[in-house]
């Protein structure tokens, strides 16, 4: 619901192979790793230092055990010894750190095409040591007591030594996996896989065995921490590094995968248009349609591709279809009745059945019997092909003549971006939690309808209250369901409900493929109250929509931190912080054409939007401002709405009720927007005149 300048992190496949990436998104990304240890030290699990004094008995009792408790002899012996012991304090404090950052300095410096790999690998061995660290924190043998060990960094007061006061505020309680020796094992790996000189290559070995030592013989770690180490190390290659020198196969990305893992049969997760065209002859013909698609078959590559099998450690792929089942993407249907609630029920039919994964992942439909001189089209693809923004930029491209999306001005500075980024990272720490629920029974039955207004209208009425189109929009929304839906459950009996409103995160221009958006949650009022009062309130809450921060943020969370996830745990992370856990609604705003266009000989009249609901969260209103006009399209759970039409009703009657408002109008943002915020945000130029917008 807005358009916002972010260049993403990760390496385009088509780059060359020297291409360096920009140095202040790696500093921001190594910045979201010191974050993510931060959280896992605040992880609440009960008792966390009683707990970890207990794992860490049982570590050293299983030692025990396997005869391999080496700890204590090597501890005794340090701690008599004061100059070694010091040197060894200062060890563990400083060389595995400096070791680490020199080596991805230098590789980001000299060797930029083996640098991402080895990131994204050191990346994932951060990820899943915080993880465990999270879950089941160990405390080091020197901080229990009971096991007799020495602390040899109080007992010989190193300075600034891990453990000392001045580092009192890093979490003692991480012992496993070892870091120490993860990261020293890492700079041993790379420095190997590089075949660099052989006296630095046998040195590096040589500090992975100081590391081991050392660790136990200051009593940071058990010998088990090591072996957890290693396994971390070899894991974390084995997942990023298995494709080096293959032939490049196009990777799903993990902010597209994102919407296969949340995906059920009872919340598909398809996006697409209700498109009408002007048809008194009858054309188009489906096989008009088809000779359309193969026409931009080269063009739209995912119109040609199917997704590799599932893998629980490997990516998904992009490979090559080439049979397309023409009967099956491109099919005719006549309504029972003309008009528009045959339709809508056709298309809620369409989008409560998941597109199989066995074949390219879109489908379209000419549709006949709505009206004498209109033929209808239903275009849908699953959103791992790509977002709204990309649908519509898949369509704009079917159209004669081609037409082309907005594109945005040039963005601000990388260090810039990346401050943004790490502010946002801090507000979505902070967010409250989701407390408000619609009814959801999940049975996969939906609901659509449609409306529209006329695009000059809205933007007056926008004006007049000193608001933005996209803040009428969701009013209407708000307004709307409380007059005609249930009230939700929950939070002052249902006085807000949160919504998601993805804001499109990319480049100057939007490609057709892949997903560019971060959604932003916004609480909508919901209590008793006048509509311009819930606008006013309303207004006041989508700020955060316009300063990008958290958009940005979540951005690099979903295009750039998920990537360290292997698919298993990637998988899981999307499936918790997706739906009715996050949010109740999805709302989005998105900009279209202006320009007179063709679809496969036939005008194109309208075409309203086609959102999907999220796993239990029953609720998707889509915008779309084409040609003059603002068109809607609402997605629903059955369960949510008996009347969809109702609803269509409500969202007018508060639109009209805030125009007949006797409200002096108020200054309100520029169409377009005015400068960036503080993450660099900028809108969107339509061709043709301007084009909705957050």
């Amino acid at each position: 619901m807005g358009y916002y300048w972010l260049v993403t992190p990760e390496a385009d496949p088509s780059a060359p192979a020297g291409h360096r990436p920009p140095l202040a998104r790696e500093l921001a990304f190594g910045l979201s790793l010191f974050a993510l240890y931060a959280v896992a030290a605040a992880f609440p699990v009960g008792d966390r230092r009683a707990a970890a004094a207990d794992h860490g008995r049982q570590l050293y009792d299983l030692e025990r055990t396997l005869h391999i408790a080496a700890e204590r002899p090597l501890n005794d012996w340090l701690a008599s010894h004061r100059t070694v012991a010091v040197a060894a304090n200062y060890e563990y404090a400083a060389v595995y750190l400096v070791s680490t950052l020199g080596l991805l300095a230098w590789l980001y410096r000299r060797r930029p095409e083996r640098y991402r790999v080895a990131r994204t690998s050191f990346a994932l061995i951060n990820v899943i040591g915080a993880v465990c660290f999270a879950l089941w924190p160990v405390a080091p043998p020197r901080l229990v007591p009971d096991l007799g060990f020495v602390d040899t960094v109080l007992d010989h007061g190193t300075w600034g030594s891990w453990g000392s006061p001045v580092v009192d505020h890093a979490d003692r309680l991480a012992a496993m996996p070892s870091l120490h020796v993860a990261w020293a094992l890492w700079v041993s790996v790379e420095l190997a896989r590089l075949s660099v000189r052989r006296w630095l290559q046998a040195a590096s070995l040589l500090h992975v065995f100081v590391t081991l030592y050392v660790i136990m013989a200051t009593a940071n770690h058990y010998l088990l921490d090591a072996a957890g180490a290693v396994a971390v190390v070899w894991f974390a290659y084995v997942v990023t590094d298995r494709d080096s020198g293959r032939p490049h196969v196009p990777i799903v990305p993990p902010e597209d995968a994102f919407f296969l893992a949340v995906e059920s049969d009872r919340a598909p997760q398809h996006v697409g248009g209700l498109i009408f065209l002007d048809a008194p002859d009858g054309s188009p013909s489906r096989e008009d349609l088809i000779a359309t698609l193969r026409g931009k078959l080269d063009e739209l590559p995912r119109l040609r591709q199917r997704l590799s099998p599932p893998s629980r450690l490997r990516r998904r792929r992009w490979v090559a279809h080439p049979v397309i089942d023409w009967d099956w993407h491109v099919r005719e249907t006549t309504l029972p009745e003309p008009g528009d609630t045959a339709l809508n029920a056709l298309v809620a039919a369409l989008q409560g059945e998941p597109l199989p994964r066995d074949r390219p992942m879109w489908r379209m439909i000419a549709v006949r019997g709505y009206a004498p001189d209109r033929a209808a089209v239903v275009f849908l693809m699953h959103h791992v092909v790509a977002d709204g923004m990309g649908v519509i930029t898949h369509v704009l491209r079917m159209l004669t003549p081609p037409d082309a999306l907005p594109v945005a001005g040039a963005g601000p500075s990388a260090a810039r971006r990346a401050l943004a980024t790490v502010a946002g990272i801090a507000q979505l720490a902070t967010e409250s939690r989701q407390r408000t629920r619609l009814p959801s029974t999940g049975t996969g039955e939906r609901v659509f309808g449609t409306f529209r207004l006329p695009m000059p209208a809205v933007r007056d009425l926008a004006r007049r209250h000193g608001v933005r189109v996209t803040d009428v929009v969701l009013c209407a929304l708000a307004g709307g369901l409380r007059r005609v839906g249930p009230m939700p459950a929950g939070s002052e009996g249902g006085r807000v409900l949160r919504v998601a409103v993805p804001l499109m995160t990319g480049g100057p221009e939007v490609p057709p493929e892949g997903n560019h958006t971060s959604a932003v949650m916004v609480d909508l009022p919901y209590g008793p109250m006048s509509e311009v009062e819930r606008l006013r309130t309303l207004a006041a809450a989508t700020r955060r929509l316009r300063s990008g921060t958290r958009a940005l943020a979540s951005a690099f969370v979903m295009q750039r931190a998920s990537r360290a996830l292997p698919p298993v745990l990637h998988d899981a992370f999307a499936r918790t912080v997706y739906g009715d856990r996050t949010f109740q609604a999805i709302a989005t705003n998105l900009p279209g054409s202006n320009t007179p266009t063709r679809l496969a000989g036939a005008p194109l009249a309208v075409a309203h939007p086609i959102v999907p609901t999220g796993p239990g969260a029953p609720l998707a209103v889509g915008a779309l401002g084409w040609s003059g006009m603002l068109n809607l399209g609402i997605s629903a759970e059955a369960t949510l709405l008996d009347d969809v039409d109702a609803l269509c009703r409500a969202m007018r009657d508060v639109i009209e009720e805030l125009g007949a408002a006797d409200v002096p109008e108020r200054p309100g943002p520029a169409e377009p927007p005015g400068p960036p915020g503080p993450a660099g945000a900028r809108p969107a130029r339509g061709r043709g005149g301007p084009s909705v917008r957050g």
